[in-house]
């Protein structure tokens, strides 16, 4: 876990990169919110000069070890050859063409309208057969 070198360094670059960078972003986040939650912390337990720690040691600290983390998961073996084989799964993929995408949505969007519709007249119903029905 603490070694620096790379698994398989050339296979799978592609959703390596984006799941390592992904980490990251989340680690940056949690360090910024950590830095901004910073001066309700230090009031409490922190005076003066040693308010810095707070506001940015730890959040420094804490992005250097997410970053650190980020890189190690990617390069674990059993989760980078997992990684590999999400990229060669998604080399087999047929994408269809603008115009099928097009199709298929619009077929989607109709549908849902529709049973919108559907499940809307059978409310009107039921409201109006249980406000019959209890005197409403």
């Amino acid at each position: 876990m603490f070694s620096g070198a790379r698994y398989k360094r050339s296979q799978g670059r592609f959703w390596r990169q984006v799941t390592f960078y992904a980490m990251v972003a989340t680690a940056a986040i949690g360090a910024w919110r950590l830095s901004q939650m910073a001066g309700v912390w230090t009031a409490a337990w922190l005076t003066g000069d040693n308010s810095w720690v707070a506001q940015y040691a730890l959040p420094l600290a804490v992005f250097g070890l997410g970053a650190w983390a980020s890189f190690r998961v990617v390069n674990y073996p059993p989760f980078a050859e997992f990684l590999i084989s999400v990229e060669g799964e998604m080399n087999k993929v047929s994408w269809p063409s603008r115009g099928e995408l097009y199709r298929a949505s619009m077929v989607v969007i109709v549908m849902i309208f529709l049973l919108v519709a559907i499940l809307f007249a059978y409310d009107l119903i039921l409201q109006f057969l249980i406000g019959g029905l209890l005197g409403g």
